[in-house]
């Protein structure tokens, strides 16, 4: 029996020896993977803070630098244009007032110098146009866009950015 006992003692301690490794081993494995959901869980977050805070501060920062440079628009008003139109059928007359929006405040200075060239220019155009077409919301949008594209042509400085009328009769 000692030689049945020796084989079963060593059986016994080899698998006492065996079930705690198991029992270790499974707890360290869990300890890795707690350990790399952290890591994982901590990088997101990380990620997350710069991405949602930073962001944010980068825009407040750029805030205050849009915000010094005030955006005032510079409009040049020009004197009442009356001009006959294109019609077969009676005589019409239309009387525009209109306002130049530019692109900045040194080109009033050489607007004033062009003046005469402009106002010739948009007396021309105006000129040419029918009662039909000045009846348009579509003619009205086109002769804006017109007026600009010639005064643009005349610029050196900068640019005609709108035009406004601040009256528009038709009679």
């Amino acid at each position: 029996m000692a030689a049945a006992d020796k084989p079963d003692a060593k059986e016994a301690t080899e698998g006492e020896d065996q079930v705690p490794e198991k029992k270790k081993s499974s707890a360290g494995k869990w300890i890795i993977i707690i350990v790399i959901i952290l890591i994982v869980l901590g990088g997101a977050g990380a990620g997350a803070y710069l991405f949602l805070f930073k962001s944010t501060q980068h825009a407040a920062e750029k805030k205050p630098a849009e915000q010094t440079k005030p955006l005032v628009a510079v409009f040049w008003p020009m004197d009442p244009f009356i001009v006959n139109l294109i019609d077969n059928d009676a005589d019409r007359y239309l009387k525009v007032v209109l306002q130049m929006e530019l692109s900045d405040q040194p080109l009033l200075e050489e607007l004033n110098l062009l003046k005469p060239k402009v106002r010739d220019s948009i007396l021309d155009l105006l000129s040419a146009k029918t009662y039909k077409e000045m009846t348009d919301p579509l003619g009205k949008q086109r002769l804006r866009d017109e007026i600009a594209l010639r005064t643009n042509s005349y610029l050196t400085k900068g640019k005609v950015l709108k035009v406004y009328f601040t009256e528009f009769v038709i009679q």
